[in-house]
């Protein structure tokens, strides 16, 4: 396998560490999913995707470099201020509240997490052009007003601190489900890498709620994280995942935040968006069995969590909650009101989809999977979609 690898990529040493990774992904996966029908392919593939990343990380490291050299006029080491680590240093530098919120998001996700163009794109719904066109007026406007790209200082902190969650929320679902069809469908290296942030930001900023909100949410979201796909490389639902492969460690600390939280929010504090998602999570993660979640708390958290962001993902997201509390009727008529602004998203066809096969519409359910299939990036996902659509009569 590594003297293949090593012909495909040219790289011996390349080669040598992407096997590796693939036999400890094995070693990590096949106790729990099973050994797969096709070992040495499973491992072969794994092994490839593995170089394919190592290659792209080492090409936008020189590319970063090259732009962290642009955007700066400071010679020598920057003070490191009151953030001790390096890439957070990074994160935090580059989310300047000059810059509007999704500006310095994007551009930060571009230069410090490392993800392309297109999988920022995909994370705001946005096409590749305009993606690529914002994170270069972000660079233009550091330059033509002279922004200080330098560390902030502790008191800085919480002027800056909600770019930075974004941004390590939006890294955290890029790993969670990678939206590009060339990577591992689940990237733990990205998930992995967001809570060790998030672990520091708490640190440094240890009553913010927000903060100890996101921090839950990725807690519980990657306690679930062996459970999501299937030997055979299909995206594992919710309703029909192993709960006893779940990872009791990360739900338990996970609910004891999201506890913290809800003593504090009795005592005033109000709830803010990922402390709200933190607590619906909460919800699924403590039913043993999902006929067991409990569907009227999970539309009433949604409910708030519409009134502080009516975004059209959020809605959907209500919608499926709705669907299990009130049947998929009432669930399809509100999602199909946010057809125009979501025409351009698998999730928003998949669901729509789903509902309509419940409803016994075969042929506007296979319509819907197809379009999910075609939008779709991720491996696993597709896999799933096609699976489903497949099954309809």
């Amino acid at each position: 396998m590594v003297a293949g690898l090593a012909r495909r990529f040219g790289d011996l040493d390349i080669a040598e560490e992407a096997a590796a990774e693939a036999f400890a992904t094995a070693v990590e996966r096949w106790p729990a999913d099973g050994v797969p029908p096709n070992p040495g392919g499973w491992l072969t593939t794994t092994a490839s995707r593995k170089a394919i990343d190592r290659i792209r990380r080492e090409n936008r490291r020189d590319e970063k470099q090259r732009e962290a050299q642009m955007l700066s006029d400071v010679d020598g080491p920057e003070p490191v201020g009151a953030v001790d680590d390096e890439r957070l240093r990074l994160v935090f530098t580059c989310c300047h509240p000059a810059l509007a919120m999704d500006a310095r998001v994007a551009l930060t996700l571009r230069m410090v997490g490392g993800l392309t163009v297109p999988e920022i794109a995909r994370a705001f719904l946005v096409q590749e052009t305009a993606m690529g066109q914002r994170i270069t007026r972000a660079k233009a406007k550091i330059k033509a007003t002279r922004i200080p790209y330098r560390v902030p200082a502790a008191e800085e902190l919480p002027a800056r601190v909600s770019g930075v969650l974004a941004v390590l929320f939006l890294v955290f679902n890029e790993g969670y489900l990678a939206s590009g069809p060339d990577t591992d469908p689940v990237r733990h290296d990205l998930t992995a890498e967001a809570i060790r942030l998030t672990r520091l930001v708490r640190a440094l900023m240890p009553a913010d709620g927000e903060v100890a909100g996101l921090l839950a949410l990725m807690l519980l979201t990657e306690a679930r994280r062996t459970a999501r796909v299937s030997t055979s490389g299909d995206l594992v639902t919710l309703d029909e995942q192993d709960r006893w492969a779940w990872d009791a460690s990360l739900v338990a600390e996970g609910h004891q935040l999201v506890r913290e939280r809800l003593a504090a929010n009795a005592a005033g504090a109000a709830p803010g968006r990922y402390q709200i998602l933190a607590a619906i999570n909460a919800v699924h993660t403590s039913a043993c069995d999902v006929r067991d979640t409990d569907w009227s708390q999970v539309v009433a958290l949604y409910d708030q969590l519409v009134r502080l962001d009516p975004s059209p993902i959020i809605a959907l997201n209500r919608a499926v909650a709705v669907a299990e509390l009130d049947g998929p009727e009432v669930a399809l008529a509100a999602i199909d009101r946010l057809a125009d602004s979501l025409a351009d998203y698998h999730a928003y066809h998949a669901t729509r989809a789903d509902l309509l096969r419940r409803l016994g519409a075969s042929q506007r359910s296979r319509a819907a999977y197809d379009r999910a299939i075609e939008l779709a990036g991720n491996t696993a996902e597709t896999a799933y979609l096609t699976r489903r659509r497949d099954q309809l009569g």
